[in-house]
C-alpha cells in the first residue's frame, strides 16, 4: 500500500506529520509518500531513525493554509501539497491521501480539481468517527455541505453504511437520522423527506435518533445535513473540554479532592482516551474517486498515525469501489 502524507497540513507542519508518518512506516510497514517542501521535510525526517522505513519524498513548491479561500485556492495553487497528493491518487500512484490541512481546500481540491466525484454522487459527504465504550460510529454530514436536500441526505445513508460496514467492521450498520424527536413525523421538512427516502433506499434504516440515541449506540451511521453535524461536533467537543476543566478545577480545590484525584487519574486517562479525537486520527471525505482522510489542523505525530491506519482501513475495505457499486443500485 502507498498512502500519501500531506507534510504541509497540520497547524505545526511539518514536525507532526512527518513524525506520524514515520510512526506509520515503521508500524504498518506500507510506503508512505511525504509531499511538501522537500528541504523542510528531509531535515525534519533526519530528526529521526528512518534506515529501512519505506518513505519517499515528493517535491511541492506550494502549501495551502488555514486562511486561504477553498475557491480560490484550486486554480492559483496548482503545485499544491494537497493538489500533488491527491493527484498520486488520481492517476493511481497512492493509495490514499492524508491531510491536516484547510478542510475547504481539501474539499474543492478533490471535486473539482483531481480526485472529481464518484459518477451518481450528489454531494460528498465529510465522516466523523465517533469512538464510545469501545465502540465506533459515523457521522455526516459534519461540514462539507451547510444546505442540504432530502436525496443528498438519503445517499449519505448509503455511503456511511458501506464505510461502517467495510472500514468499521459492523455488519448490516444501523443508519439513524438526527432529529428532535425519535418519533417519524418529527423534525424538520428537510429530515421528514430524508426519511421516507432513507425507507426505500436498502439500508438498514431505524428511523429518527435523538443526541442521545447517537450518543448511547443506538446507531451505527448517524446522518445529518452538515451545519448541523459540524455544530454537534463541535458542541461535543467544547462540552467534553468544559467538563474536564471543571473535574481538574475541583479536584485541585482542596487536599482531600487532590489525594481523590491522584487515585482516580488512571480512570480519568482512559475516559479521555475514549473522546480524544487525536485516538481517531481524521475523518474519511466520502463520494470522491479516491480515499481522503482529513485530521485536525492541531494534529500532533499520533493524530496523523491514526489517520493513515484510517486510511488503511478504508483502502483495505475498498470503500471506493463499494460506494461506486451500491449507488449503482440505487433506485433513480
Amino acid at each position: 500500500m502507498r498512502i500519501v502524507v500531506d507534510a504541509m497540513g497540520s497547524d505545526n507542519h511539518p514536525g507532526p506529520d512527518v513524525e506520524g508518518a514515520v510512526l506509520a512506516a515503521r508500524e504498518f510497514g506500507d510506503t508512505i509518500v511525504l509531499v511538501g517542501d522537500r528541504e523542510r521535510v528531509q531535515a525534519e525526517l533526519a530528526r529521526h531513525t528512518t534506515t529501512g522505513l519505506p518513505i519517499e519524498v515528493i517535491h511541492a513548491s506550494q502549501q495551502i493554509t488555514m486562511e486561504d479561500r477553498p475557491g480560490l485556492v484550486g486554480r492559483a495553487k496548482p503545485d499544491s501539497s494537497m493538489h500533488v497528493g491527491m493527484r498520486l491518487v488520481a492517476t493511481g500512484d497512492a493509495d490514499a491521501f492524508v491531510t491536516a490541512g484547510n478542510t475547504g481546500a481539501v474539499l474543492a481540491i478533490a471535486t473539482l480539481h483531481t480526485l472529481k466525484r464518484i459518477r451518481g454522487v450528489h454531494r460528498p459527504a465529510l465522516s466523523v468517527i465517533i469512538t464510545l465504550e469501545g465502540q465506533s460510529l459515523i457521522l455526516l454530514d459534519a461540514g462539507a455541505n451547510t444546505d442540504s436536500r432530502p436525496e443528498w441526505l438519503a445517499q449519505y445513508g448509503v455511503m456511511g453504511s458501506l464505510y461502517a460496514e467495510r472500514a468499521l467492521n459492523r455488519p448490516h450498520p444501523r443508519v439513524g437520522l438526527v432529529s428532535n424527536g425519535e418519533e417519524a413525523g418529527k423534525g424538520t421538512t428537510l429530515v421528514q423527506e430524508a426519511a421516507e427516502l432513507l425507507r426505500n433506499n436498502g439500508v438498514n434504516f431505524i428511523g429518527n435518533a435523538e443526541p442521545k440515541e447517537v450518543l448511547g449506540g443506538a446507531v451505527d451511521v448517524a446522518v445529518t445535513d452538515g451545519f448541523t453535524g459540524n455544530v454537534m461536533i463541535k458542541t461535543m467537543e467544547a462540552i467534553g473540554q468544559t467538563i474536564f476543566q471543571l473535574v481538574r478545577r475541583e479536584l485541585l480545590a482542596d487536599t482531600r479532592s487532590k489525594i481523590g484525584g491522584l487515585l482516580a487519574k488512571p480512570a480519568f486517562r482512559r475516559v479521555y482516551r475514549q473522546i480524544d479525537p487525536f485516538e481517531v486520527g481524521g475523518a474519511p471525505l466520502l463520494g470522491v474517486n479516491g480515499v481522503v482522510i482529513i485530521g485536525h489542523g492541531r494534529s500532533n505525530a499520533w493524530a496523523i498515525r491514526n489517520a493513515i491506519r484510517q486510511a488503511r482501513a478504508a483502502v483495505q475495505g475498498q470503500i471506493v469501489e463499494a460506494i461506486r457499486d451500491g449507488l449503482g443500485r440505487q433506485p433513480t
